[in-house]
């Protein structure tokens, strides 16, 4: 089980180097001449499935999606809530035994947050933005 708590939790943390190194102003942008949401509304997405997930995960049965991140386009209420959802559930996984459903929903938030990243790097380059350096050394973009 550690493997994947590392895994995790290293995702966990790339999503938070990105969004410390956007500004404000950047959680408004989409992709330019694409249909697409905004920034913001991608990490909204991110922390509602981590919340949605990690309820699942301790009832070992998917309950719905649900997003307490009430403004997605304020900086510090992200980051905020960046950061309580990962202590949570990394904290939540190092103290307790995993059933082989609960395993399965934990692939399931790991693989949601990956394909996030995926997104995340089209909207850093369709909008000339930096990408914060431990995202050149994961993903050498």
């Amino acid at each position: 089980m550690e493997p994947i708590i590392r895994k995790l939790e290293r995702a966990f943390h790339l999503t938070e180097d990105l969004f410390e190194s956007l500004s404000e102003e950047d959680l408004e942008l989409k992709l330019k001449d694409l249909p697409s949401n905004k920034l913001g509304e991608q990490v909204w997405c991110m922390i509602g499935a981590r919340e949605s997930y990690f309820k699942a995960i301790k009832s070992s049965k998917w309950g719905g999606f649900g997003c307490s991140l009430e403004n997605a386009f304020v900086k510090k209420g992200v980051l905020t809530q960046l950061k309580k959802t990962q202590e949570e559930i990394i904290g939540y996984l190092k103290r307790n035994e995993l059933s082989e459903i609960q395993i399965g929903i934990l692939l399931d938030l790991s693989e949601h947050e990956i394909q996030h990243h995926g997104q995340l790097i089209r909207y850093v380059y369709g909008n000339k933005l930096k990408f914060p350096k431990s995202w050149n050394e994961r993903y050498t973009v």
